[in-house]
């Protein structure tokens, strides 16, 4: 069980927890899935430092990672999340990280309804609040805390999630070691009905416990990625909207244009995998979704973009903005085609 350190306890003294839970805890009869697409009652119910069981391979605990590893900005974006998950996050972190790795936490709050669910966490040692004037998702917060941190390495992380035993000392070595990949750790999966942390399955396609996994394409929620490699590739297609699809559009574009994906099996990030999305879309779910998509497919599917038409027939007609810009960027980067994507890449595909 991996425990908090009791002076890092002490340090947060000027946090009130119990009031920023208190008043923001579920009312009787009040259905506990209707807000936040989990259980609230259940988050609520735990404590903030609970013990989690440590889910990495043994003899992950034997590997050394090098002294002088370079600290992160972590930049965690969220809107109307529960209090209790946010705080769980936020302290995870701080409870299960060398306190020399972690620079700063940047907390993007996506207009939330109430701004003190981000504010009050800055009493925090490291955390920091950024709150958009309107709603702007995922994608563009993320630009938004990227440009503001201080690290020279980013590291991006859900709201809902509980980081585990030496998480980001492997990331950060692989990151170190060649600025041009991009890293996610094994994402557990903490029940959307009880809390429970539950250990994902490390029989993932590749070697041993601790070789990296090469990946053609990374979820997206939880990466470390170096700054100026971020900024070099052109950050995110801030076009895009809400949510969706922006995982495909980095991962395309940092293997095309020379960079690498790779999963560390000696890190284990716990995620709350929700079934529907608990707020709204402006244009909806579908069509957000399918505007983001087609946008990747446009700029870098090249003649295989006809595959995404024909599976997703629905987006044939639909607005997508334009995307001279992300083109341009790509002819500027030099980026290699999709067929070489493919052959090179994700061979099994074809």
């Amino acid at each position: 069980m991996t425990r908090a350190p009791q002076g890092e306890k002490n340090s947060r003294r000027g946090f009130d927890e119990k009031a920023y839970l208190s008043s923001k805890l579920l009312k009787a009869g009040e259905d506990p899935y209707r807000q936040h697409a989990f259980n609230q009652l259940e988050s609520d119910k735990l404590s903030s430092d609970r013990p989690i069981r440590d889910t990495r391979h043994y003899r992950c605990t034997s590997v050394r990672y090098d002294p002088d590893l370079p600290a992160t900005s972590l930049i965690i974006t969220f809107h109307n999340e529960a209090r209790s998950t946010l705080l769980r996050t936020v302290k995870s972190v701080l409870n299960r990280t060398p306190p020399s790795l972690i620079q700063e936490i940047i907390l993007v709050d996506d207009f939330s309804s109430d701004p003190e669910d981000c504010q009050l966490l800055t009493k925090i040692p490291k955390v920091k609040c950024l709150r958009n004037t309107r709603r702007e998702g995922l994608i563009r917060s993320r630009v938004r805390g990227a440009e503001v941190a201080t690290a020279d390495i980013l590291t991006f992380l859900d709201s809902h999630c509980e980081v585990n035993s030496e998480w980001l000392q492997p990331m950060l070595q692989r990151v170190k070691e060649d600025y041009t990949r991009v890293v996610s750790p094994i994402i557990d999966v903490i029940s959307l009905d009880n809390f429970a942390y539950l250990a994902a399955s490390a029989d993932l396609r590749g070697g041993g416990y601790n070789e990296r996994l090469v990946t053609p394409v990374i979820a997206g929620g939880i990466f470390v990625i170096d700054k100026s490699w971020f900024n070099h590739l052109g950050k995110y297609d801030t076009q895009m909207d809400i949510w969706g699809g922006e995982n495909f559009e980095l991962s395309f574009r940092v293997w095309m244009c020379g960079g690498s994906l790779e999963i560390v099996p000696c890190s284990r990030v716990g995620h709350v995998f929700r079934k529907r999305h608990p707020y709204d879309f402006p244009e909806g779910n579908a069509l957000t979704y399918i505007k983001n998509t087609k946008r990747t497919a446009e700029v870098w599917m090249d003649e295989y973009k006809q595959y995404y038409y024909e599976a997703r027939p629905s987006a044939i007609g639909k607005s997508f903005g334009s995307v001279a810009e992300r083109v341009e960027q790509r002819r500027k980067l030099n980026c290699k085609s999709f067929q070489w994507y493919l052959e090179n890449v994700y061979p099994e595909l074809k």
